[in-house]
């Protein structure tokens, strides 16, 4: 059913890198914030029972009058050596799960900002959403907590799509940048058709973005009926989840973010709606025909892969890199589409964008035939 079949790539595709966030994925108004904090939700997935940090939680006002609330982890800032933004993917908010623990970000003096995009969380709706507008509320969201002149970025999944937009409009703020798991959208002129024409991932995209844009009542209607499996389509489904992805789900409540209680309110599926449609419609500028915004010689830019990721494929992130030789790639070799799950895999991310340290162990190993 081809109905089915988009509604599970717009939820496998884009909300699988942060699974256990609270049961309420974001709201449409501002309140007090009641979602799970940061510790208890690693508490749940962590063997060890390791806290990875205190954090504290605010709201800025924007310049257009919306709110935008965010979340304090690591070192204090006016104590910080290194202050960092991450940016959430699809229904997720600003308490998803990045494993830092609060002994390394107390070792290298890091300050973290988690905050809630448009729309998600506690933040206010943008129905004006846009590429550029994700951009401007992260140059606010860093004027207003005073990061300074320079701050480090790093997007997970469909967060990266806010992320390129910085890069394109703002790279003169960003002292360095990191997208994990990015996805591709496939409307980039530049993708070759050898590359992507046997992709089914292609056509699903373009059907999931007529859908959501053209019969919005259909799709709100599939996704909360009860008549039908819709939702549930996704929980552990090996299509969506590698080996490593599915061992991270056994200690997790399960995939909660899409519930049909709250896509039942217009506001959060509105907003729902609308990021798939900015993230995987037409954008104003091609990534890959990028030059270096950093400067000659200076690699800022870090791209995190999973080998064994189902949701986005290797072979497309090894394309980007290709294309834009002034990024760093690493490759984690037995790696899904969760990589932000794995305490190992984010501090290597953390030293290698912030120290330049970087292991042998996330070179990527590439076929003499295909890859070279």
């Amino acid at each position: 059913m081809v109905l089915k079949r988009v509604v599970g790539l717009m939820m496998g595709c884009l909300g699988m890198s942060c699974l256990r966030i609270s049961d309420q994925p974001t709201r449409p108004v501002t309140s007090e914030c009641d979602s799970p904090t940061s510790s208890d939700i690693i508490d749940s997935i962590d063997p060890k029972n390791e806290k990875s940090s205190s954090s504290s939680s605010g709201r800025i006002k924007l310049s257009d009058g919306r709110y935008l609330a965010y979340k304090e982890r690591g070192v204090p800032k006016n104590e910080s050596t290194y202050r960092v933004v991450i940016v959430h993917g699809f229904a997720s908010n600003k308490e998803m799960n990045f494993m830092a623990t609060q002994k390394l970000m107390d070792e290298l003096g890091i300050y973290l900002v988690q905050f809630d995009r448009a729309g998600y969380g506690d933040s206010d709706p943008n129905p004006k959403r846009s590429l550029k507008s994700e951009s401007s509320d992260i140059q606010e969201l860093a004027d207003q907590l005073q990061l300074g002149s320079k701050f480090y970025l790093i997007g997970v999944s469909i967060g990266s799509y806010p992320t390129w937009s910085c890069i394109k409009n703002i790279p003169e703020r960003l002292a360095g940048v990191v997208m994990v798991v990015p996805f591709v959208n496939y409307r980039w002129p530049s993708l070759t058709r050898d590359l992507i024409q046997d992709d089914y991932r292609k056509k699903l995209s373009q059907w999931a973005v007529w859908v959501a844009r053209h019969t919005p009542g259909l799709l709100h209607w599939w996704l909360t009926q009860k008549m039908f499996p819709s939702s549930s389509v996704l929980d552990r489904n090996p299509k969506f989840f590698s080996n490593k992805d599915l061992e991270v789900l056994k200690n997790t409540p399960g995939y909660q973010l899409l519930c049909k209680s709250k896509l039942k309110e217009q506001p959060i599926f509105d907003s729902l709606r609308k990021d798939f449609i900015v993230a995987f419609g037409k954008w104003d500028f091609d990534p890959l025909n990028m030059s270096n915004p950093f400067g000659e010689n200076q690699c800022r830019l870090h791209i995190w892969q999973g080998y064994e990721d189902k949701v986005v494929p290797v072979e497309l992130q090894r394309y980007v890199w290709k294309r834009l030789p002034w990024i760093k790639y690493h490759e984690v070799h037995d790696g899904g589409h969760l990589l932000v799950y794995d305490s190992d895999v984010c501090e290597a991310m953390l030293r290698s964008l912030l120290l330049g340290e970087d292991t042998p162990l996330y070179k990527p190993k590439l076929d003499s035939t295909n890859d070279s």
